[in-house]
C-alpha cells in the first residue's frame, strides 16, 4: 500500500467513524494504519536529518 492509498483509507475510516461508527475490526485497522503512517513520517524525517552534515 503506497502512502496515498494509506492516507485515503485512514480518511475513509475517519469519516465512517463520524457518520456511522466502526466495527472492532475497523478500529484495529485504523490504529494499525495510523501507526504505519506515523512510522513512515518518522523514518522519512530521520533520513532527512541523517543527510544534514555538521560543519
Amino acid at each position: 500500500m503506497n502512502i496515498d492509498e494509506l492516507i485515503n483509507r485512514i480518511n475513509f475510516l475517519y469519516k465512517k467513524s463520524k457518520e456511522e461508527g466502526l466495527t472492532e475490526e475497523e478500529k484495529l485497522e485504523q490504529e494499525k494504519l495510523r501507526r504505519k503512517y506515523i512510522d513512515n513520517i518518522k523514518s522519512n524525517f530521520r533520513a532527512q536529518l541523517d543527510m544534514v552534515k555538521k560543519k
